[in-house]
């Protein structure tokens, strides 16, 4: 990156940075294309969120890291030109079989623009989380990849006990919030625990965690308001809102290809209006 678009990844993580901690909590209804950006942009998201599963699916592959990195990054790099906000990207668990892989993946999404990153911990092998101190040293690397490039990139980091069930349920908290310290003592700024939006949990998970906290949420969960008073920082859909979209899409083609009719594409964002989106002048 030149000096000027250095400075201005600094300037867009700094941002970022904040929408952390200026009372929030931070809702991110996730995009996964550059349309599904400005859309969100314009619906006056202060931030845009790539889910990893929408971005997956948007391009022919299973959510995972089956697809490319070159090609997650290219859209990553697309969706930061869409928008003026911070971009923070989802890369799985980070594209590397070691911590120096993560460092490179991380440098990669540097460059293209995100200045926020999560990095998950559910593991290849036969467990299906990564053991604490394996990826401490991955966030670790992610942290000094950042450092390296003089850029204050927000660090996410997935703790999956919850979203995986791993271990007794009586001992998930406490796993968690062991988790949870040994990566913030690796470098990470903030940690997402999906799985559960139990009120009392995220209270409880809020007050063992000195980062933070991030939740996903969707149908059945308690409104933004109620999770953000149990303390939740950061909210997010995860790939909700485009399931939603293609169940639309499904919704449309059977209901154009069974009756003839056009019902369920009445609601839409007008040509010239989405035309008007991409006019960057």
């Amino acid at each position: 990156m030149t000096n000027a678009e250095t400075q201005r990844v600094v300037e867009r993580a700094r941002r970022f940075r904040e929408l952390h901690t200026d009372g929030g909590p931070l809702v991110l209804p996730n995009a996964w294309d550059a349309a599904s950006a400005r859309v969100i942009e314009r619906a006056g998201a202060p931030a845009i969120a790539t889910t990893s599963s929408g971005v997956a699916w948007g391009l022919g592959a299973p959510d995972g890291e089956d697809l490319p990195l070159d090609t997650l990054l290219a859209l990553c790099e697309r969706v930061v030109a869409a928008v003026d906000v911070p971009v923070s990207a989802d890369l799985v668990t980070g594209y590397g079989e070691d911590p120096a892989g993560v460092g490179r993946t991380v440098a990669r999404a540097l460059d293209a623009g995100v200045v926020g990153v999560n990095l998950e911990d559910s593991g290849p092998g036969p467990e299906p989380l990564r053991p604490v101190a394996e990826q401490a040293e991955r966030l670790a690397a992610a942290r000094a990849a950042a450092d390296d490039a003089g850029v204050p990139l927000y660090v996410n980091a997935r703790v999956d006990t919850y979203l995986r069930a791993v271990g007794p349920a009586a001992g998930r908290l406490e796993a968690t919030l062991e988790r949870a310290a040994a990566y913030v003592a690796a470098g990470a700024d903030g940690v997402f625990v999906p799985g559960t939006c139990d009120l009392e949990t995220v209270a409880a998970l809020a007050k063992g965690i000195d980062a933070p906290l991030a939740l996903l949420a969707g149908p059945g969960a308690p409104p933004v308001a109620e999770l953000a008073r149990a303390g939740a920082a950061r909210i997010s859909v995860g790939g909700g809102v485009a399931a939603a979209a293609y169940a639309l899409a499904g919704r449309a083609a059977s209901e154009l290809l069974a009756s003839g009719t056009y019902g369920a594409i009445e609601d839409q964002i007008g040509y010239g209006t989405f035309n008007e989106l991409f006019h960057r002048g």
